[in-house]
């Protein structure tokens, strides 16, 4: 019997494609306060990267009616893996769909377009066109001094689910939250850190959070203080604190339509080959907040739509577990 075509060689998580409702206030939030630089601008499209990002962009907020997730996409190794991808997700009975270089986002190459098993709008690609070096034009640097695009958090119905496809496009799992029969939520890595993408149990899917790396402690207050100086401090939902998983300090911030963003640092290495996933208790009152802090409803229960690859926002199945009932005086979801 002829088995499963070899799944493709992921690199990292690599940008978002967002829905926006108005591209002037996403703007604002994007550029002119959280610092991201432009590299295109049409009437209808930014590209927009962190400091470090050497390629086109690694977030695109794109004009449309429905604020939405059009596409998370992972870099992969060679273009061999573009047609791995398709051959990989067509035998899992995916709709897959080629999109040639000039008509997808901008910069990017052939790419390999599907939904995933989970619901979630996913593209594979390996050509992008290159960048200017900005990781010492400190002259540039500004708002949260964002470095580059670190995870997608996505909420799923099903932990165990997102956990075995993940696994088999040989994703590593630095974390997770657990009882003596359920996994609340994973953090599964591709770059050697602690993820490229982690899972939030709830009704999905959705896109909980996009995380931006920055690489000192001090910018995530500083955003903080920009916002309040701004008078824009309901863009701040969650923090400043420190995640227990992930040990990584952190602001969550929900940009005009919505979409919520993570400025994060200070997680740690995940390559050596025998790295063991470190599993928290779900009665560990430290796992989302170290501190101890507690969650509005609103993080627990607001996420982002998602489409499908014809722009039709995806319906959503309700999840069976709830993290957030689970009371021990703190917490948060993702990481």
């Amino acid at each position: 019997m002829k088995g499963r075509p070899s799944a493709p060689d992921v690199v990292r998580s690599s940008y978002a494609e967002l829905i926006v409702t108005d591209l002037a206030k996403s703007r604002w939030f994007w550029v002119d306060v959280l610092g991201l630089h432009v590299q295109a601008e049409t009437s209808d499209v930014l590209c927009l990267r962190g400091t470090d990002e050497l390629t086109h962009h690694n977030l695109v907020l794109r004009r449309g009616p429905v604020a939405a997730l059009d596409h998370i996409a992972y870099r992969v190794r060679g273009a061999a893996d573009v047609d791995r991808a398709e051959e990989y997700f067509a035998a899992l009975g995916r709709p897959v769909r080629r999109v040639a270089k000039g008509d997808g986002t901008p910069g990017v190459g052939d790419a390999l377009h599907t939904v995933d098993p989970l619901g979630f709008p996913v593209e594979f690609y390996y050509d992008i066109e290159q960048a200017e070096r900005l990781i010492q034009r400190y002259d540039l640097h500004r708002g949260a001094a964002i470095a580059r695009l670190d995870h997608f958090n996505i909420v799923v119905p099903d932990i165990p689910a997102a956990y075995s496809h993940y696994t088999a496009l040989g994703f590593g799992c630095s974390e997770t939250i657990e009882d003596e029969h359920e996994m609340y939520a994973a953090w599964m890595y591709r770059k050697q850190t602690v993820h490229d993408v982690a899972f939030t149990g709830g009704a999905g899917p959705r896109l909980h959070h996009l995380g931006m790396a920055t690489h000192e402690s001090h910018q995530v207050l500083h955003i903080a203080d920009i916002l309040g100086a701004l008078h824009a401090e309901s863009h701040i939902e969650r923090g400043p604190g420190r995640h227990g998983v992930s040990n990584a300090f952190y602001v969550y911030l929900r940009d005009p339509d919505g979409h919520r963003v993570e400025i994060y640092t200070s997680d740690y290495y995940t390559g050596d080959p025998d790295h063991e996933t470190y599993r928290w208790s779900v009665h560990d009152d430290r796992r989302r907040d170290y501190w101890g802090n507690a969650v509005i409803e609103s993080w627990y229960k607001e996420a982002t739509p998602v489409l499908d690859l014809d722009g039709n926002v995806v319906p959503v199945s309700e999840s069976a577990i709830d993290e957030s009932a689970v009371r021990v005086g703190a917490d948060g979801l993702g990481g």
